[in-house]
């Protein structure tokens, strides 16, 4: 999987590109049934299809990253047909294929941009934006940007789907985004799916008018009923994301995202049965609307201390020594020992409200706002450094963020699976798009609603990405055994957990993302931790 890309070189050059990102869908799910066929198949792909259809359209790779490849083209003209070529002629591959479970499909996003140029590789928002619009697009779909698509809209026969505006990570503006339809019965068979209704409440679809080239484009898709599909000259209005309900998943999504769902690859220990909630109910998940979450009732496993009456709940972990990383995705890897001492977290995320109480103090400067009972959200790594600095001062205890050791050990609370509950996603244990519980798609769920893990911690996956005190390291190579990776000045720390909008890989206990320290955006909380436990208990 291709993640996002930030980087800050010292020298380079820069010019205007149009920019191809593109990876293999469920690529380690395809590895986990058949290793050495799928990297076969993998590298003829490439060696026959991916590389020369680039050279063909003047495009050159900048490098090959895993499953996945970068590549840059002097015309947005030019990527957007190498990359219909590209999905077409592996998509005829695929039809010769009788297993499904074996079709390797890549997601292919572009982005025209001013990027920087390294000799051996590319940087700058352009780059990252592409990076983006690949994540986004559907197996075998090409993704275009709103510059690529102004400039091809009327050179290419095909059609486009606006998939609306979206804000991107370290993004300042929304981009608009465009699905390519190449193949003639997508006039009636576009789909708008759910994923795509929840991310940009705007149903809005594009419609081909001629013919592009191989039927088997869209060969197996599913239609959506009644969906109705406008001419691409038509003009789009955007629905106010007011007017579109949170819809739930259909029993086929969810059946679709624990098909794709992984095990990690940690020492088998006793797996914490998932708590009876209504809301994990089968006959609940195609509700029409999901019935409300309640409160959990606190228990001893759930009750925390609290240092004053605006601190954080905090529970006491007991430490100890565990197997972090997974097999799923490179950054995950290598599985390797991990000893935490004792430890408090707090239960949920920080709130809108505990963080006011720092701005009440005038000791935190940033003023996010929103419902008290929400975890603040839009802040970023350098704000929290005020916050828990506050706290430590009104309490004379030493709070600080959790490590990223520390989060996941929480996190997974005894147990060795992708999900702290069990396998496979399960509908109502984690606030994300998918994840079965109602979704907002502008803010989170009260975390408090969630059932709490077997420590007792509640939204240990979904609801808002964490930050945690480690720097960003790309694997765990060279990882320390106990306590925080830290380096000196490192510009970009490490997220868990995914948020409310995050697909339901995104929140295994695994997991892992990065960001720029000082940057804010909108999907990013945190909770707090401190050192030891012997205090707490007296």
């Amino acid at each position: 999987m291709i993640k996002e890309i930030s980087s800050h070189p010292s020298t380079s050059t820069r010019r205007l590109a149009a920019i191809m990102s593109a990876d293999i869908a469920g690529y380690s799910r395809l590895m986990g049934h058949d290793e050495e066929g799928t990297h076969a198949r993998l590298t003829r792909y490439k060696r026959d299809i991916v590389d020369p259809t680039i050279t063909e359209h003047n495009g050159s790779i900048v490098k090959h990253m895993g499953d996945g490849f970068l590549a840059v083209f002097d015309s947005p003209l030019e990527a957007t047909r190498c990359a219909i070529v590209i999905q077409q002629t592996i998509a005829a591959r695929n039809s010769t294929v009788s297993d499904k479970n074996h079709w390797l499909q890549y997601r292919i996003g572009i982005n025209l941009g001013d990027i920087i140029f390294e000799i051996d590789d590319v940087f700058g928002d352009g780059v990252n934006i592409a990076a983006r619009l690949q994540t986004a697009a559907k197996p075998g779909d090409v993704n275009i940007s709103g510059g690529v698509y102004e400039q091809i809209k009327n050179k290419l026969v095909c059609g486009y789907q606006s998939l609306g505006d979206e804000r991107l990570k370290n993004i300042t503006d929304p981009v608009r985004i465009y699905r390519v339809l190449p193949d003639p019965s997508a006039v009636g068979q576009a789909e708008h799916g759910l994923k795509r209704l929840i991310r940009t409440a705007v149903p809005l679809a594009g419609a081909c008018a001629l013919t592009f080239g191989v039927g088997v484009w869209y060969a197996n898709r599913n239609t959506t009923p009644g969906q109705t599909v406008t001419a691409v000259t038509t003009r789009q209005t955007d629905i106010p994301l007011a007017d579109v309900p949170p819809r739930p998943p259909s029993a086929k999504v969810i059946e679709a995202v624990s098909s794709e769902a992984r095990a990690d690859t940690a020492s088998p220990i006793q797996v914490v049965p998932p708590p009876q909630i209504s809301v994990s109910e089968p006959r609940l998940v195609a509700a029409i609307t999901p019935p409300p979450l309640q409160k959990a009732k606190p228990s001893s496993q759930t009750k925390g201390s609290r240092d004053c009456s605006d601190c954080p709940d905090m529970l006491n972990l007991p430490g100890g020594e565990f197997r972090m990383g997974s097999s799923s995705d490179f950054t995950e890897k290598p599985v390797h020992q991990v000893v935490v001492p004792p430890f408090a977290l707090s239960r949920i995320p920080i709130t809108n409200a505990q963080w006011q109480a720092c701005v009440a103090a005038n000791d935190c400067r940033y003023r996010p706002g929103g419902d008290g009972e929400l975890p603040v959200t839009n802040v970023s790594w350098n704000d929290i450094q005020q916050y828990v600095a506050w706290l430590s001062r009104l309490t004379s205890k030493p709070y600080r963020l959790p490590s990223e050791a520390e989060w996941e050990f929480a996190a997974r609370a005894g147990t060795a699976t992708a999900f702290w509950w069990g396998a496979q996603m399960s509908p109502g244990y984690a606030n994300c798009r998918g994840c079965g519980t109602p979704h907002d798609p502008e803010r989170p769920i009260q975390i408090e609603l969630l059932p709490p893990n077997a420590f007792g911690l509640q939204g240990m996956g979904g609801g808002v990405s964490e930050w945690v005190s480690d720097c960003w390291h790309s694997s765990y190579h060279g990882a320390p055994k106990t306590g925080s990776w830290s380096t000196p000045n490192c510009r970009e720390h490490v997220l868990r957990g995914g948020s409310w909008l995050s697909d339901p890989d995104d929140v295994r206990v695994s997991s892992r993302e990065h960001y720029d320290s000082g940057v804010r955006y909108p999907t990013h909380g945190f909770r707090v931790a401190i050192s030891g436990t012997g205090e707490r208990d007296r």
